[in-house]
């Protein structure tokens, strides 16, 4: 009986601390790109980057996300200690997608100018999130 609450009690804290610090992200490679051309009115250039990084994106991702439901599918029937274990895995996984989202946000994000940069940031905080520092190239003519 105490194992499903320990295992209960820890991905209910596992959750609440992830949660606790949600990066605010543009979604890059996903279904909103036409959103964010037309929110943030990107030039050619900025474009044609997030296009190449989105499919970077889904590239890297979908590896992982085939890794994780393998993951899922070959530990369906497993005991409580062994899912535990598999569950340290897919975190793994569910991380390094976090990660790879957050890195390709901010290249795009380094070519924003700033009132698209203010913009976002405001954003951000309007859905109480954090944004995504990003060093921005200084046009200095």
């Amino acid at each position: 009986m105490i194992r499903p609450i320990l295992l209960i009690f820890s991905f209910c804290l596992s959750l609440t601390s992830a949660l606790a610090q949600e990066d605010c992200y543009l979604g890059l490679g996903g279904k909103n790109d036409s959103t964010i051309i037309s929110v943030f009115q990107l030039n050619e250039f900025q474009i044609e980057q997030m296009k190449n990084w989105g499919a970077e994106l889904n590239y890297r991702n979908g590896f992982l996300r085939d890794r994780a439901n393998y993951l899922l599918k070959k530990h369906a029937q497993d005991s409580p200690e062994d899912l535990i274990e598999m569950s340290y895995e897919y975190q793994k996984l569910m991380d390094s997608m976090k990660s790879n989202m957050r890195m390709l946000d901010q290249r795009l994000l380094s070519l924003f100018n700033d009132n698209q940069y203010n913009l976002y940031v405001k954003l951000c905080h309007q859905v109480s999130r954090s944004p995504i520092f990003a060093n921005r190239q200084v046009d200095e003519k």
